[in-house]
């Protein structure tokens, strides 16, 4: 059993994934995201952000989804995307082994890459 609030207790940054599960090639990442990241895409897969607790935005290139807590959103493959946080949320991301967070955009926001907790 996985209990997501005794994970997230155990980290503090922001926009750096921690994996608490596998199925199959696919991970399950909790993030806690705060302020703005940087404009990215994923060009081989969908990315999908489940928020588990506070509010975030996905801003796109013509139009801003917002997303509160029980709330999920599918980023298409391929579509440059920014998201962002007023306040700290906590999402649960689920997409391949190996998606790097900045995508096609490495930078002082890419984090490291398969981190347990």
């Amino acid at each position: 059993m996985i209990n997501f609030q005794d994970k997230f207790a155990q980290f503090s940054d922001h926009w750096s994934p921690k994996v608490i599960a596998e199925m199959n090639d696919i991970q399950f990442k909790l993030v806690k995201l705060k302020g703005e990241f940087v404009w990215h895409q994923h060009d081989h897969t969908d990315e999908v952000f489940l928020v588990i607790g506070g509010a975030m935005c996905i801003e796109y290139a013509d139009k801003k989804v917002h997303l509160r807590a029980g709330e999920m959103h599918v980023v298409p493959k391929g579509v440059s995307h920014k998201p962002m946080a007023e306040h700290e949320c906590k999402v649960m991301l689920v997409e391949p082994r190996g998606v790097v967070n900045t995508g096609d955009t490495p930078g002082d926001l890419t984090a490291p890459n398969d981190v347990w907790i």
